[in-house]
C-alpha cells in the first residue's frame, strides 16, 4: 500500500474536507507521523484542537479511530488486554462436567483473550492502519507510561502466555497532553512532538464561520476579538475553541447580531467555566470596551 498522504499540504486539504482546519505546523507534524510511522505527541492548552485533530485524521483516512481515554489509576488490563475470566470459568465447569481436566495452558489462548485499545490497534485487520488516540496521557499515573514503551517503540505488545503481537502496519498513534504534569523523557524520545497554539484571529474566524454558519459576520468578528483578549486575562481555564464555538452558538441562538455587555453577561456560562474566571471576565469588561449595556 502506498503512502497515506503525498505531502503536508494534502493533510491540510483532507482535514479541511472533513471540517477540521489546521495550520501548516500541525499538518506537517501529522504528515511526518504518517510517513515516518512514529507516534506523535500533541501538547497545548485545553481546547486548542488536539483531540479533534486525531478524530479528523481518522475521518480523513476513512479508517477506525481507537481511543484510550487516560485517567488516574488506569490499569494495564484496561489499556492493553485482559483475560475473559467468565469464559475461562465456564470452560473449566464444562470440562469438569464431562469428567475432563482443563490444563492451565488451555485457559490462556486467543479464545479467551480480550483486546483493549492498544492490542486492538496492533491487531487491527486493516486495510488502512487505524488511528489510535491516547488522550490526555498526562492524567495517567507515571507508572502507566512505562507500559507504553514497547508499544510506542516497536508497535508491539507482549502477552506472556502467548508471545509478542506486532502490527503488520503500525497504527497512527496520537498522544495528547495538557501538561498537567511533566511526561517521562523516555516517552518523549519515542514520539515526534508538536505544540498546538490557540488559532490566530484569521483561522479562528474561519473555524467559527464553518461551525456556526448561522452567526453573522460582524458577530463572528467581534466574538473572535473578545475571546482573544479574554485569553490574556489571568484565568484558570482560558477559553479554547470548543468554548468559543459554544459561546458563539449561544449568542446566535439568542439572535444577537452585535456584541454588547448585556449579551456577554447572559451567555458567559458558555465561556467561563469557574466562578473565579467568571468574576475575572466580568471585572475586565470595562477595560475590554464593554462598560455600558446598549441596545442592539
Amino acid at each position: 500500500m502506498g503512502a497515506l498522504f503525498a505531502d503536508a499540504a494534502e493533510v491540510r486539504r483532507r482535514l479541511e474536507d472533513v471540517g477540521h482546519l489546521v495550520d501548516d505546523g500541525t499538518a506537517t507534524a501529522l504528515y511526518l507521523a504518517a510517513v515516518l510511522q512514529r507516534p506523535l505527541l500533541l501538547e497545548g492548552e485545553p481546547g486548542v484542537g488536539k483531540t479533534s485533530a486525531a478524530k479528523a485524521l481518522a475521518e480523513a483516512l476513512a479508517t477506525d479511530l481507537i481511543r484510550l481515554q487516560c485517567y488516574e489509576g488506569l490499569s494495564a488490563g484496561e489499556a492493553l488486554y485482559e483475560w475473559n475470566y467468565q469464559r475461562q470459568l465456564l470452560a473449566i465447569r464444562l470440562h469438569e462436567a464431562g469428567g475432563r481436566t482443563l490444563a492451565d495452558a488451555d485457559l490462556f489462548t486467543e479464545e479467551f483473550l480480550q483486546d483493549r485499545p492498544l492490542l486492538r490497534a496492533v491487531r487491527h485487520p486493516g486495510p488502512q492502519p487505524p488511528v489510535l488516540l491516547i488522550d490526555e496521557i498526562d492524567r495517567a499515573d507515571d507508572e502507566f507510561e512505562a507500559l507504553l514503551f514497547e508499544f510506542l517503540g516497536e508497535a508491539s505488545i507482549t502477552v506472556p502466555e502467548l508471545g509478542t503481537f506486532t502490527a503488520a502496519r503500525p497504527p497512527l498513534v496520537v498522544l495528547t497532553s495538557n501538561r498537567s504534569r511533566e511526561l517521562h523523557d523516555a516517552l518523549r524520545r519515542r514520539c515526534l512532538y508538536h505544540w498546538i497554539d490557540f488559532p490566530g484571529p484569521e483561522r479562528a474566524v474561519r473555524i467559527l464561520r464553518r461551525t456556526v454558519p448561522q452567526a453573522g459576520e460582524p458577530l463572528i468578528g467581534s466574538a473572535t476579538e473578545f475571546i482573544g483578549r479574554v485569553r490574556n486575562l489571568d484565568l484558570d481555564k482560558p477559553p479554547g475553541m470548543a468554548e468559543a464555538i459554544d459561546w458563539l452558538a449561544a449568542l446566535s441562538a439568542l439572535d444577537v447580531s452585535r456584541l454588547v455587555r448585556g449579551d456577554i453577561l447572559r451567555t458567559l456560562s458558555a465561556l467561563a467555566k469557574s466562578p473565579d474566571d467568571r468574576a475575572t471576565v466580568i471585572g475586565a469588561l470595562d477595560g475590554l470596551g464593554y462598560a455600558e449595556a446598549t441596545g442592539r
